[in-house]
């Protein structure tokens, strides 16, 4: 199947910050956070269920989130995601690198000599 070039697989590590960043607000379960981070991205980052899951799993094994079993609007049971403390700090300190990542790549896009 051709691949479109519109689309762009995420860099590494991009997804569990827009996981840690949405669930920085509020609690989420799996479908919500997908929901808010397509929204939020005006369409630009469709997450799949595929690779959400996963990453909730290892940042519940990193310790940075934890969970608990909750209801859906739907009234279905679901697991409900929170932010821990060291997910807090792990978020900090990983947009803080990425913005000086940014920093670089957008001089070196921007550079006219």
């Amino acid at each position: 199947m051709p691949r479109n070039p519109e689309h762009r697989d995420l860099f590494p590590g991009a997804l569990e910050l827009m996981i840690l960043q949405s669930l920085r607000r509020k609690p989420m379960h799996g479908y919500a956070l997908v929901k808010h981070i397509k929204q939020t991205s005006e369409d630009l980052l469709p997450i799949e269920e595929g690779s959400l899951y996963p990453a909730l799993q290892r940042m519940l094994r990193e310790g940075w989130l934890e969970s608990e079993t909750g209801v859906s609007a739907k009234g279905r049971p679901t697991r409900i995601y929170r932010l821990t403390a060291a997910g807090l700090k792990h978020l900090e300190r990983e947009t803080a690198s990425m913005q000086r990542m940014f920093a670089g790549i957008n001089r070196v896009l921007t550079a006219t000599g």
